[in-house]
Protein backbone atom coordinates (compact mmCIF):
# COMPACT_ATOMS: atom_id res chain seq x y z
CA UNK A 1 0.00 0.00 0.00
CA UNK A 2 1.13 3.01 -0.92
CA UNK A 3 0.43 7.04 -0.75
CA UNK A 4 -1.13 8.44 -3.89
CA UNK A 5 0.51 12.10 -4.84
CA UNK A 6 -2.54 13.69 -6.04
CA UNK A 7 -6.25 12.42 -4.48
CA UNK A 8 -9.88 14.22 -4.48
CA UNK A 9 -12.11 13.90 -1.07
CA UNK A 10 -15.44 11.98 -2.22
CA UNK A 11 -18.49 13.27 -1.05
CA UNK A 12 -20.07 12.22 2.20
CA UNK A 13 -22.57 9.53 1.57
CA UNK A 14 -26.53 8.71 3.31
CA UNK A 15 -25.43 6.34 5.72
CA UNK A 16 -28.90 5.54 6.21
CA UNK A 17 -29.40 4.28 2.89
CA UNK A 18 -25.86 3.03 1.77
CA UNK A 19 -25.23 -0.14 -0.13
CA UNK A 20 -21.93 -2.75 0.41
CA UNK A 21 -20.86 -1.25 -2.78
CA UNK A 22 -21.71 1.67 -2.19
CA UNK A 23 -19.74 1.60 1.31
CA UNK A 24 -16.49 -0.26 -0.51
CA UNK A 25 -16.25 2.26 -3.32
CA UNK A 26 -16.64 5.15 -0.48
CA UNK A 27 -13.93 4.35 2.05
CA UNK A 28 -11.47 2.99 -1.15
CA UNK A 29 -11.66 6.84 -2.79
CA UNK A 30 -11.90 8.36 0.95
CA UNK A 31 -8.65 6.28 2.28
CA UNK A 32 -6.83 6.95 -0.88
CA UNK A 33 -7.47 11.05 -0.13
CA UNK A 34 -6.71 10.49 3.57
CA UNK A 35 -2.86 8.73 2.65
CA UNK A 36 -2.45 11.51 -0.18
CA UNK A 37 -0.14 15.10 0.23
CA UNK A 38 -3.73 16.64 -0.54
CA UNK A 39 -4.61 15.80 2.71
CA UNK A 40 -1.60 17.15 4.63
CA UNK A 41 -3.23 20.99 5.10
CA UNK A 42 -6.03 18.85 7.40
CA UNK A 43 -4.01 15.90 8.90
CA UNK A 44 -0.55 17.44 9.22
CA UNK A 45 2.72 16.70 7.61
CA UNK A 46 4.75 13.73 9.11
CA UNK A 47 7.95 13.88 11.02
CA UNK A 48 10.72 14.16 8.46
CA UNK A 49 12.97 12.40 11.52
CA UNK A 50 11.14 9.15 11.35
CA UNK A 51 11.33 6.22 8.82
CA UNK A 52 8.13 4.88 7.06
CA UNK A 53 7.09 2.00 5.58
CA UNK A 54 4.28 -0.34 4.90
CA UNK A 55 4.79 -3.90 5.59
CA UNK A 56 2.86 -7.42 6.13
CA UNK A 57 2.67 -9.28 9.10
CA UNK A 58 1.74 -12.70 8.70
CA UNK A 59 -0.78 -13.70 11.39
CA UNK A 60 -2.99 -16.64 11.51
CA UNK A 61 -5.12 -17.39 8.47
CA UNK A 62 -4.37 -13.70 7.05
CA UNK A 63 -1.77 -11.11 6.05
CA UNK A 64 -2.36 -8.06 7.83
CA UNK A 65 -0.52 -4.68 6.38
CA UNK A 66 0.72 -2.46 9.18
CA UNK A 67 2.12 0.98 8.82
CA UNK A 68 5.93 1.21 10.80
CA UNK A 69 7.41 3.91 12.04
CA UNK A 70 11.07 4.18 12.87
CA UNK A 71 13.25 6.76 14.09
CA UNK A 72 15.75 8.01 12.12
CA UNK A 73 18.67 7.22 14.34
CA UNK A 74 18.73 5.47 17.98
CA UNK A 75 21.10 6.06 20.63
CA UNK A 76 24.30 3.80 21.71
CA UNK A 77 21.72 1.36 23.76
CA UNK A 78 19.58 0.78 21.66
CA UNK A 79 21.50 0.04 18.69
CA UNK A 80 24.04 -2.13 21.16
CA UNK A 81 20.35 -4.23 21.12
CA UNK A 82 18.66 -2.84 24.28
CA UNK A 83 15.82 -2.37 21.73
CA UNK A 84 13.45 0.75 21.60
CA UNK A 85 10.02 0.63 23.18
CA UNK A 86 7.24 -0.31 21.39
CA UNK A 87 3.96 1.42 20.84
CA UNK A 88 1.25 -0.47 19.01
CA UNK A 89 -1.38 1.71 17.26
CA UNK A 90 -4.58 1.32 16.27
CA UNK A 91 -6.38 4.42 13.79
CA UNK A 92 -9.94 5.61 14.20
CA UNK A 93 -12.44 4.51 11.78
CA UNK A 94 -14.59 1.63 12.08
CA UNK A 95 -15.83 1.15 8.82
CA UNK A 96 -13.73 3.46 6.64
CA UNK A 97 -9.56 4.60 7.79
CA UNK A 98 -6.20 3.92 7.69
CA UNK A 99 -3.12 3.98 9.25
CA UNK A 100 -1.22 6.86 7.09
CA UNK A 101 -4.63 9.33 8.22
CA UNK A 102 -2.36 9.32 11.50
CA UNK A 103 1.02 9.95 9.95
CA UNK A 104 1.31 13.47 11.49
CA UNK A 105 1.29 11.73 15.46
CA UNK A 106 2.45 8.29 15.08
CA UNK A 107 5.87 9.55 13.25
CA UNK A 108 6.21 12.42 15.96
CA UNK A 109 6.21 9.76 18.37
CA UNK A 110 8.51 7.83 17.00
CA UNK A 111 10.79 10.03 16.38
CA UNK A 112 10.87 11.71 19.52
CA UNK A 113 9.93 9.05 22.38
CA UNK A 114 11.72 7.38 20.70
CA UNK A 115 10.02 4.61 19.66
CA UNK A 116 9.08 1.89 17.29
CA UNK A 117 5.04 2.25 16.63
CA UNK A 118 3.17 0.25 14.78
CA UNK A 119 -0.20 1.04 13.33
CA UNK A 120 -2.50 -2.04 12.53
CA UNK A 121 -4.15 -1.42 9.06
CA UNK A 122 -7.03 -3.69 10.51
CA UNK A 123 -9.97 -4.84 8.82
CA UNK A 124 -12.91 -2.70 8.24
CA UNK A 125 -16.20 -3.99 9.34
CA UNK A 126 -18.10 -4.32 7.03
CA UNK A 127 -21.33 -6.71 6.37
CA UNK A 128 -19.27 -9.48 5.82
CA UNK A 129 -16.67 -8.51 8.79
CA UNK A 130 -17.52 -7.67 12.29
CA UNK A 131 -15.84 -5.83 14.59
CA UNK A 132 -14.29 -9.11 16.25
CA UNK A 133 -12.59 -9.26 12.97
CA UNK A 134 -10.90 -5.65 14.12
CA UNK A 135 -10.44 -6.65 17.23
CA UNK A 136 -8.39 -9.92 16.90
CA UNK A 137 -5.87 -7.92 14.27
CA UNK A 138 -4.75 -5.57 16.78
CA UNK A 139 -4.33 -8.33 19.39
CA UNK A 140 -2.57 -10.57 17.10
CA UNK A 141 -0.19 -7.86 15.66
CA UNK A 142 0.44 -7.39 19.17
CA UNK A 143 1.02 -10.56 19.91
CA UNK A 144 3.18 -11.04 16.47
CA UNK A 145 5.49 -8.84 17.08
CA UNK A 146 6.35 -9.27 20.61
CA UNK A 147 6.96 -12.65 19.94
CA UNK A 148 9.41 -11.54 17.02
CA UNK A 149 10.60 -8.33 19.36
CA UNK A 150 14.89 -9.26 18.14
CA UNK A 151 13.81 -8.87 14.48
CA UNK A 152 11.42 -5.94 15.06
CA UNK A 153 13.77 -4.31 17.37
CA UNK A 154 12.12 -3.74 20.34
CA UNK A 155 12.12 -4.02 23.76
CA UNK A 156 8.79 -6.62 25.10
CA UNK A 157 9.26 -4.97 28.10
CA UNK A 158 8.21 -1.75 27.10
CA UNK A 159 4.90 -1.60 25.40
CA UNK A 160 1.59 0.40 25.55
CA UNK A 161 -1.40 0.47 22.94
CA UNK A 162 -2.34 3.25 21.67
CA UNK A 163 -6.13 4.17 19.99
CA UNK A 164 -8.18 6.78 18.46
CA UNK A 165 -12.02 6.21 18.33
CA UNK A 166 -12.83 3.11 16.94
CA UNK A 167 -9.21 2.07 17.43
CA UNK A 168 -9.73 3.27 21.08
CA UNK A 169 -12.09 0.70 21.39
CA UNK A 170 -9.49 -1.96 19.82
CA UNK A 171 -6.78 -0.77 22.09
CA UNK A 172 -9.25 -1.12 25.02
CA UNK A 173 -10.03 -4.54 23.97
CA UNK A 174 -6.51 -5.64 23.58
CA UNK A 175 -5.71 -3.90 26.97
CA UNK A 176 -7.94 -6.29 28.79
CA UNK A 177 -6.84 -9.56 26.43
CA UNK A 178 -2.93 -8.48 27.53
CA UNK A 179 -3.97 -8.60 31.19
CA UNK A 180 -6.11 -11.89 30.22
CA UNK A 181 -2.86 -13.62 29.41
CA UNK A 182 -0.71 -12.54 31.88
CA UNK A 183 0.92 -10.04 29.31
CA UNK A 184 2.19 -7.05 30.87
CA UNK A 185 1.73 -3.85 28.96
CA UNK A 186 3.06 -0.34 30.54
CA UNK A 187 0.50 1.97 29.40
CA UNK A 188 -2.99 2.51 27.27
CA UNK A 189 -3.60 5.29 25.57
CA UNK A 190 -6.97 5.63 24.53
CA UNK A 191 -8.22 8.98 22.57
CA UNK A 192 -11.86 10.30 22.17
CA UNK A 193 -12.60 5.99 22.63
CA UNK A 194 -15.61 4.65 21.28
CA UNK A 195 -16.03 2.08 24.23
CA UNK A 196 -19.81 0.96 24.72
CA UNK A 197 -21.30 -0.85 21.29
CA UNK A 198 -23.97 -2.51 22.72
CA UNK A 199 -27.64 -1.02 22.89
CA UNK A 200 -26.75 1.94 25.51
CA UNK A 201 -24.52 3.36 23.08
CA UNK A 202 -26.71 6.04 22.13
CA UNK A 203 -27.70 6.54 25.50
CA UNK A 204 -25.32 9.45 26.50
CA UNK A 205 -25.76 13.25 27.20
CA UNK A 206 -23.37 14.31 24.86
CA UNK A 207 -24.99 12.08 22.22
CA UNK A 208 -27.67 13.95 22.76
CA UNK A 209 -25.75 17.14 22.79
CA UNK A 210 -23.81 16.33 19.08
CA UNK A 211 -25.74 14.15 17.21
CA UNK A 212 -25.72 16.27 14.36
CA UNK A 213 -23.06 19.39 15.41
CA UNK A 214 -20.48 20.55 15.15
CA UNK A 215 -20.95 16.91 12.55
CA UNK A 216 -23.99 14.25 11.94
CA UNK A 217 -22.59 11.94 14.19
CA UNK A 218 -25.92 10.21 15.13
CA UNK A 219 -25.95 8.35 11.51
CA UNK A 220 -22.08 7.11 11.57
CA UNK A 221 -22.98 5.80 15.02
CA UNK A 222 -25.84 4.49 14.10
CA UNK A 223 -24.63 2.93 11.14
CA UNK A 224 -21.26 1.81 13.00
CA UNK A 225 -23.31 -0.18 15.21
CA UNK A 226 -25.58 -1.87 12.43
CA UNK A 227 -22.00 -3.29 10.51
CA UNK A 228 -20.03 -4.05 13.40
CA UNK A 229 -22.34 -6.21 15.72
CA UNK A 230 -24.09 -8.74 13.90
CA UNK A 231 -27.87 -9.68 15.65
CA UNK A 232 -26.60 -12.69 17.58
CA UNK A 233 -23.46 -11.09 18.69
CA UNK A 234 -22.70 -10.16 22.57
CA UNK A 235 -22.35 -6.47 21.91
CA UNK A 236 -21.37 -5.88 26.18
CA UNK A 237 -18.31 -8.24 25.75
CA UNK A 238 -17.31 -6.33 23.24
CA UNK A 239 -17.66 -3.14 25.24
CA UNK A 240 -15.14 -2.29 27.23
CA UNK A 241 -17.36 -0.30 29.33
CA UNK A 242 -19.09 -3.41 30.38
CA UNK A 243 -16.03 -5.47 31.21
CA UNK A 244 -16.61 -8.26 34.23
CA UNK A 245 -13.36 -6.66 35.59
CA UNK A 246 -11.41 -3.59 34.51
CA UNK A 247 -8.77 -3.86 37.36
CA UNK A 248 -4.94 -4.89 37.00
CA UNK A 249 -4.93 -3.08 33.60
CA UNK A 250 -2.15 -1.04 32.07
CA UNK A 251 -2.24 2.45 33.08
CA UNK A 252 -4.49 5.02 31.46
CA UNK A 253 -4.44 7.91 29.47
CA UNK A 254 -7.98 8.70 28.22
CA UNK A 255 -8.16 12.02 25.94
CA UNK A 256 -11.58 13.23 25.69
CA UNK A 257 -12.24 16.62 23.65
CA UNK A 258 -15.65 17.95 24.64
CA UNK A 259 -17.60 19.13 21.85
CA UNK A 260 -17.65 15.00 20.56
CA UNK A 261 -20.48 12.65 20.94
CA UNK A 262 -18.79 10.16 22.30
CA UNK A 263 -17.16 12.36 24.94
CA UNK A 264 -19.36 10.75 27.62
CA UNK A 265 -18.06 7.37 26.38
CA UNK A 266 -14.38 8.49 27.38
CA UNK A 267 -15.85 10.07 31.04
CA UNK A 268 -17.43 6.90 32.27
CA UNK A 269 -14.76 4.48 31.20
CA UNK A 270 -12.19 7.10 33.18
CA UNK A 271 -14.29 6.47 35.69
CA UNK A 272 -15.06 2.76 35.76
CA UNK A 273 -11.10 2.30 35.51
CA UNK A 274 -10.48 4.25 38.42
CA UNK A 275 -13.42 2.34 40.62
CA UNK A 276 -11.47 -0.83 39.50
CA UNK A 277 -7.97 0.99 40.64
CA UNK A 278 -6.33 0.81 37.29
CA UNK A 279 -4.81 3.74 36.77
CA UNK A 280 -6.30 6.49 35.03
CA UNK A 281 -5.76 10.29 34.14
CA UNK A 282 -8.50 12.21 32.37
CA UNK A 283 -7.63 14.93 30.01
CA UNK A 284 -10.18 16.50 28.32
CA UNK A 285 -9.91 19.41 25.75
CA UNK A 286 -12.50 22.37 25.43
CA UNK A 287 -13.99 23.54 22.51
CA UNK A 288 -11.86 20.13 20.30
CA UNK A 289 -14.13 17.80 18.23
CA UNK A 290 -14.06 14.10 17.44
CA UNK A 291 -10.73 13.17 15.71
CA UNK A 292 -9.02 16.33 16.73
CA UNK A 293 -5.54 14.67 16.68
CA UNK A 294 -5.72 13.42 13.64
CA UNK A 295 -6.78 17.38 12.09
CA UNK A 296 -3.88 19.28 13.86
CA UNK A 297 -4.37 21.66 10.49
CA UNK A 298 -7.85 22.89 11.28
CA UNK A 299 -7.64 21.86 15.13
CA UNK A 300 -5.38 23.82 17.26
CA UNK A 301 -5.03 21.38 20.30
CA UNK A 302 -4.21 18.46 18.26
CA UNK A 303 -0.13 19.84 19.02
CA UNK A 304 -1.35 20.00 22.71
CA UNK A 305 -2.70 16.96 22.59
CA UNK A 306 -0.08 15.11 20.97
CA UNK A 307 2.60 16.49 23.70
CA UNK A 308 0.62 15.25 26.34
CA UNK A 309 0.90 11.59 25.07
CA UNK A 310 4.38 11.61 24.29
CA UNK A 311 5.16 12.79 28.14
CA UNK A 312 2.87 9.88 29.02
CA UNK A 313 4.39 7.45 26.91
CA UNK A 314 8.04 8.72 27.52
CA UNK A 315 7.45 8.24 31.69
CA UNK A 316 5.31 4.99 31.03
CA UNK A 317 8.22 3.32 28.45
CA UNK A 318 11.19 4.79 30.52
CA UNK A 319 14.00 1.72 31.35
Amino acid sequence: MGETTAAKRPPEPDFETMTTEELIAYRTAENDWRASSEAWAFIGEPDPAAAIEWQSVELPGRDLPVRVYRPASTDEGEAAGAGLPLVIHVHGGGFVGTAAQCDWTSSHLAARLPALVVSVEHRLVAPDSPLTNAADDGWDVLQHVLRHASEWGVDPARTAVFGESFGALISALTAIRARDAGLRLRAQVLVNPAVDVSETMLDYPSITEYAYSPSPAMPLLRFLRRLAIPPEADARALSPLYADDLSGLAPALVVVPTQDAVADHGRRYAEELRAAGTSVRLTEYPGARHAFLTLPGVEPQAADAQAEIREFLREALAE
